[in-house]
């Protein structure tokens, strides 16, 4: 099973391009789900259809799906919705008011990743494609999984055994209603069905499609992701230029652009090279609709697949030399002054700009020390050797 992810900055036309590349797997025979993470929910208006909380054909083997966060939180986590509703009573909010509060704020969301969980492992799918939110929020998103697991190891079981060991006390001193078990049986799952998605996303079948549009703004977001992408695990497999101005006509208005945007698709060239980089011109129509939106992703992909599975390791490698293992992680478009490093016990602390990831080291090299670091064509490279005796 294939799984795509299309992610960029607001406005570049992400949902177009997910809906046209859904369209064309669906075209060759395949059984395909598109579904959206971003709370405005543009795929209904690109397929020109109404799209429910269940998958809506809209196709022969296309179905369309726009995850309702309040219906989903309701069946999911009742108890983690119970327990914020008694919260909020006692403190005086109105309980229509109260339900909406209590679906709190990202949820959207996440319950859209653990909808994905759900249809990957149903098996009924031979591509999944998924719409995601502006490039902020799905960095963020994308990042959850790691973030929770870190809090579930370390803060999650002390913090329950404080709580069941002083529920009534804290109860009385807070004057407001403690989790019970329920609640932190809830968070678990939830943990889990996260860890989850994230092994799916980072695993061979699944990668990411940075979409955008030929101007330098949106162009430095785009090698940002790259590389956020790259810290967080996650595949980038390609990039879609979206509206391109096409170079016939003599005004002078279109001229200037046409001069603006070949200066960009050179720095586009040259930022992602080596990968797959698809155009796609700007058209006299906004294309609605399956046909229009598998006539653009036709024109798009040029005959190239547009499910080929990347080729290579992932961003995540170990190998052992003569000097000593070597932990290599994929950071494309930095250089080592852009990296902080810090070891902290078993793992190790990366620090790229604003974003920050803990890798934990596998058994086999938390037993050594670093020795060395740099970063090496895109490549952050980390050696280590033994503990002298």
């Amino acid at each position: 099973m294939r799984i795509l992810l299309f992610t960029g900055k607001g406005g570049v036309g992400k949902s177009t391009v997910a809906a046209g590349t859904a369209a064309l797997a669906a075209a060759s025979g395949l059984r395909t789900l598109v579904l959206s993470t971003d709370a405005a929910h543009s795929l209904a208006d690109a397929f020109g259809v109404e799209v429910g909380a269940e998958p809506t054909p809209v196709a022969d083997g296309l179905f369309v799906q726009q995850v309702d966060a309040q219906l989903r939180f309701e069946q999911s986590w009742a108890e983690i919705q119970g327990y914020l509703l008694s919260v909020l009573d006692v403190a005086g909010v109105d309980r229509v008011a109260a339900e909406e509060l209590a679906v709190l704020p990202g949820a959207e969301e996440v319950l859209a990743l653990l909808e994905l969980r759900v249809h990957a492992l149903s098996g009924e799918w031979d591509v999944i494609v998924v719409d995601c939110a502006p490039t902020a929020e799905t960095l963020r998103l994308l990042a959850l999984p790691e973030a929770l697991g870190w809090y579930m190891e370390r803060v999650f079981p002390v913090e329950r055994r404080i709580v069941k060991a002083l529920r009534p006390v804290l109860s009385r001193a807070a004057g407001v209603p403690m989790p019970q078990d329920t609640v932190f049986d809830a968070l678990q799952r939830l943990h889990d069905e996260l860890d989850e998605v994230h092994a799916l996303l980072t695993g061979p079948e699944a990668s990411v499609r940075v979409v955008l549009t030929p101007e330098s703004v949106v162009l430095a977001e785009a090698r940002r992701s790259l590389t956020s992408l790259s810290l967080f695990g996650y595949r980038v497999d390609g990039v879609v230029v979206n509206r391109i101005f096409p170079s016939t006509g003599t005004d002078e208005w279109r001229a200037g652009w046409v001069r603006s945007q070949e200066a960009v698709l050179a720095e586009v060239a040259e930022s992602f090279a080596g990968m797959p980089l698809w155009r796609s011109v700007y058209r006299t129509g906004e294309p609605v609709g399956v046909d229009a939106l598998r006539a653009l992703a036709d024109e798009m992909y040029d005959g190239s697949d547009p499910l080929a599975v990347p080729a290579g390791k992932g961003p995540f490698t170990v190998s052992r030399t003569s000097a000593g293992p070597t932990l290599g992680l994929s950071l494309p478009l930095v250089t080592s002054s852009d990296v902080d490093l810090l070891r902290h016990g078993d793992e190790l602390v990366v620090t790229v700009g604003s974003y920050r990831r803990l890798l934990t080291l596998p058994p086999g090299l938390a037993r050594h020390r670093v020795a060395g670091a740099r970063v090496q064509d895109g490549v952050l490279q980390v050696r280590f050797e033994e503990e002298p005796a």
